[in-house]
């Protein structure tokens, strides 16, 4: 696997690339979930979060709710140069704070997440937070859409709403899939956007792949004050290697050899 050199511009593929190799290495699953957000994760952490310093007090926060595609986090860390890459090549060794999941303990994450449903929480009392220092620092939450069937996250929807937070921004991974099976099948929640806005939040529909629509969504935030923001992106599970799209096992499989070698090759 050859290594990679953090760069300036940070691409999905960059992205997808290392969460290939990484899961490969460790043997781990939760690839296509975190395939389903490299787009995502390289439009904020390319071009959006405001991240000066991993303690400095302005820094945007950003909440990985579905903290089991933290690889996709990673990646952009890396790439970003907030990771180095032996830090990196340390994911899930032991004693490492690279896990599965985000642990709070590494510098560049806020919140240990991995408890579904929680991180919309976190983000609004990030918010709240901010508004309470008189700070500009923004918060960004990514959300599953399987989450979306947890209580709390209306609750913190409510909240949010009522108390005008505006500094936060929500995006679903839109991608139809959870651990038990399809969303719709295992608790069928249609309109998301909708439900969103009853809740009196701005909501934006994009497609999750195409970062210059990211980028527009995520810009339209400033032109809704009073509001907290939604974005629902459209998202495709496993996006990037056709043998996993759509497909709910890779929610869990490690690779073979010789899937791996297709999948790489696929991505470029």
């Amino acid at each position: 696997m050859n290594p990679h050199i953090p760069q300036q511009k940070i691409t999905g593929r960059d992205i997808r690339r290392i969460i290939l190799e990484q899961s490969k290495r460790t043997n781990v699953g939760h690839i296509g979930c975190a395939l389903s957000v490299a787009d995502i994760m390289a439009v904020l952490y390319g071009e959006i979060l405001h991240l000066p310093g991993a303690r400095d007090p302005e820094r945007d926060r950003f909440v990985l709710s579905k903290g089991h595609a933290a690889l996709a986090l990673y990646a952009a860390l890396y790439l970003k140069g907030l990771l180095t890459e032996e830090q990196l090549a340390s994911f899930l060794a032991d004693g490492s704070l690279l896990g599965v999941h985000p642990e709070h303990d590494l510098d560049q994450v806020d919140f240990s997440t991995g408890s579904l449903g929680q991180g919309l929480s976190y983000g609004v009392g990030a918010a709240l937070a901010a508004r309470l220092d008189n700070s500009s620092r923004r918060t960004f939450v990514l959300l599953s859409d399987g989450e979306c069937n947890e209580g709390s996250v209306w609750e913190a929807a409510a909240f949010a709403a009522h108390h005008k937070l505006d500094s936060l921004t929500t995006l679903i991974d839109l991608n139809g899939q959870q651990a038990f099976g399809f969303t719709g099948d295992v608790l069928a929640m249609p309109d998301m956007a909708g439900r969103w806005r009853t809740f009196g939040w701005h909501v934006e529909e994009t497609d999750g792949h195409d970062p210059d629509a990211l980028r527009r969504a995520l810009d339209s935030a400033k032109d809704h004050p009073g509001r907290p923001h939604l974005i629902v992106a459209e998202t495709v599970f496993g996006k990037g290697v056709s043998f996993m799209e759509n497909q709910i096992r890779w929610h869990y499989l490690p690779m073979s050899d010789a899937e791996y070698q297709h999948a790489i090759e696929e991505v470029g």
